[in-house]
């Protein structure tokens, strides 16, 4: 891979220094945690916020230690653990991902990038962050902090579509020679994006790296292209509807009819629509009794 931005890369050195005191004291940064457990953090939050994933995933380290515990139980109690996470899809592919590496791999978390992008739920942030955190490979890793923090520090620009290779690139640029640094450049980026580079606000007088930043010096120009569409709203949608029924069927211990399913959404056309979402999804099943998780 070419080393276009290789001379910015002294510039970010800093923050390696920078996220030695102030970054956050996340257990699973900690050392000792499994290879399966950072996995089980990094598919969880996906979309959802890191603090609430993680709770979430230690209690789901502590139930299920290894793949062949999760493969061995019921989609059914795994969506029930899974909660009000959201994205619930997201759980039958970890269930789905646990078998693959329970019978594919000796129950042990891939290193190689190629076979992690192979499991189910898993895409390039996913499989790079594993490689990184659990193995201490020297792999780039771009989730929306960092690019923020690469595209407005090495770019000059306040924000970028996402780009695979570009991000890839850009961060491979910066980062040390030594796997060990490497792993700790990846997530101190990540963490001056989540607390300091932010999207509206971003602290420069705390930031270590201000002097070289491209898009200070150019007197932080607004984005050219416009963000992303607002997403719609959430009270009265589809979505909503379909947490409702999931939220229904997490808490019933037999099939839950339709008309049990009515008195919570009334629509029946937005219920319709919950209904088939789901049953496609392979998140609920139908029978002549009504509705169950799979």
């Amino acid at each position: 891979m070419s080393n276009t931005h290789a001379n910015a890369a002294p510039d970010l050195n800093s923050v390696r220094d920078w996220y030695r005191v102030h970054g956050r004291d996340f257990l699973w940064r900690r050392p000792g945690m499994t290879p399966w457990g950072i996995y089980l953090i990094e598919i969880m939050a996906q979309q959802t916020q890191i603090e609430r994933a993680a709770r979430v995933a230690l209690e789901w380290i502590e139930r299920w230690p290894t793949p062949s515990a999760l493969a061995a139980t019921p989609p059914s109690e795994v969506l029930r653990a899974w909660g009000r996470l959201g994205y619930p899809r997201r759980a039958l592919a970890l269930h789905a991902a646990a078998t693959a590496i329970a019978t594919e791999h000796g129950d042990e978390v891939p290193r190689e990038l190629d076979v992690l992008l192979s499991l189910p739920g898993v895409g390039p942030y996913t499989a790079a962050a594993v490689a990184s955190f659990a193995y201490g490979q020297r792999v780039p890793v771009v989730d929306t902090n960092i690019r923020r923090v690469l595209v407005r520090a090495l770019l000059g620009v306040e924000t970028l579509p996402p780009s695979t290779r570009r991000d890839a690139a850009l961060m491979e640029s910066v980062l040390p020679h030594d796997a060990e640094e490497a792993k700790i450049m990846n997530v101190a980026v990540m963490e001056l994006g989540a607390l300091v580079c932010t999207p509206r606000s971003p602290d420069c007088e705390r930031c270590p790296i201000a002097e070289h930043c491209a898009w200070r010096a150019a007197g932080y120009p607004p984005a050219s292209a416009p963000g992303r569409p607002k997403q719609p709203r959430f009270a009265g949608s589809d979505r909503e509807a379909r947490g409702i029924v999931m939220a229904e069927l997490r808490s019933a211990d037999r099939p839950v009819g339709r008309d049990e399913l009515t008195t919570l959404i009334p629509d029946p056309d937005r219920l319709t629509r919950a209904l088939a979402g789901l049953t496609a999804d392979g998140l609920a099943v139908r029978s002549a009794r009504g509705y169950t998780l799979p």
